[in-house]
């Protein structure tokens, strides 16, 4: 039997203020959120062929066959996007509500697309979380990620392997994305080896054939498909100088290791520390979307070796390890950016038992430090 997962985004809560889009990369539950949560909606998924036919031939239906204004959710909207201009028409004129999904923004960002003019908000979908999986367990899911067909799977190693094959590859491909998949499967797999770090351009177009600007446009496909996302650097320090370029990480754990080639990691390992940096960054993005809070996320590394791993707006910096026996060389980067007075709050994340306080600065285990961003400190 499937499980069910309570997620944390609330469509009521937004929908009852107004319209929405919905994004998230495909297979993180956008269809189940809506049939749990919006069980009288009426939804025209676009996905099927008579649903996406009878639509671009006639727009109009959309108010024919809702008189009752009931809430209207139209699936995947990226493929039909001149379909907007009548949604508009809908929620100006006629007050109507709409929830409009989308597992990639590449084709709504286009020149002369209608995103609605500020009459939807957006909304995000990720995998699951921390606090939406009951019993939740470290290491599985570093392993095998959150997309919940693949965490509750008992093959999730296969579901995984479906989920690449189909989707980000024959998927993107599909889109007219890439011009050819199979350089595009090559950059997957070179960009999730190196997930977490800087983004050299030169150096991966050296590492791939490729050139810098392909590369760059590959970058954008994951970042428009909803597969990855850009942690900037935080320059805002004086003493000692940043570097400026941005770090990459891709959207799921799970996704990251498989095209990594890395085989199933026990914790103490190197390749464990890496994924356990990398799910409580995804854990601090996910809580500031779904709790709307517009604050930035950064990372502070200096071109003589200090860094913190991810900087929350211009309140706390956090240094994320897993280990349960943090020493000095723990705290190294979170003292040098201390110096540099523009932070209030500086936090080492890890495997400890409980807290406590090293020099001023906490340390803190990594569930009492998510209890404490999910209740919105």
């Amino acid at each position: 039997m499937k499980a069910f997962f309570k997620r944390s985004l609330q469509l009521s809560d937004v929908l009852n203020r107004k319209s929405a889009f919905l994004f998230g990369a495909r297979g993180t539950g956008k269809t189940t959120l809506i049939q749990s949560q919006l069980p009288e909606a009426r939804v025209y998924d676009l996905l099927e062929e008579k649903t996406y036919l009878k639509l671009l031939q006639d727009s109009s239906i959309l108010d024919q066959e809702n008189q009752d204004k009931r809430l209207i959710v139209i699936d995947e909207i990226q493929k039909l996007p001149k379909l907007l201009d009548e949604v508009q028409r809908l929620i100006v004129k006629k007050n109507y509500r709409f929830l409009l999904t989308g597992s990639s923004a590449r084709k709504l960002k286009s020149a002369g697309v209608n995103l609605l003019g500020g009459r939807a908000l957006e909304l995000h979908l990720f995998p699951l979380i921390w606090n939406e999986i009951p019993g939740f367990q470290l290491e599985r899911f570093l392993n095998h990620g959150g997309l919940p067909e693949v965490y509750q799977s008992e093959k999730p190693e296969d579901d995984l392997k479906s989920y690449l094959g189909f989707y980000l590859r024959e998927e993107v491909s599909r889109e007219a994305f890439v011009r050819r998949i199979e350089h595009f499967t090559k950059f997957l797999d070179l960009i999730a080896i190196q997930n977490g770090e800087e983004l050299h351009f030169s150096n991966l177009a050296s590492d791939t054939g490729f050139k810098a600007r392909t590369i760059e446009n590959y970058i954008e496909v994951l970042e428009d498909t909803l597969l990855g996302f850009r942690l900037p650097p935080f320059e805002k320090t004086r003493k000692r100088k940043p570097i400026t370029r941005s770090k990459f990480y891709l959207f799921d754990l799970g996704v990251t290791r498989l095209l990594s080639k890395q085989s199933e990691m026990r914790n103490g390992s190197i390749a464990f520390g890496k994924a356990f940096e990398h799910f409580l960054i995804l854990e601090i993005r996910a809580a500031l979307r779904y709790q709307r809070r517009d604050i930035p996320l950064a990372y502070w590394r200096t071109k003589n070796g200090y860094e913190v791993d991810v900087i929350i707006g211009d309140e706390t910096a956090l240094e994320i390890k897993a280990t349960s026996q943090p020493t000095d060389r723990h705290l190294r980067g979170l003292r040098a950016l201390r110096e540099e007075g523009v932070l209030k709050r500086y936090r080492l994340i890890c495997q400890v038992e409980h807290p406590r306080m090293i020099d001023g600065i906490e340390i803190l285990p990594w569930e009492h430090y998510l209890r404490e961003l999910w209740d919105g400190h």
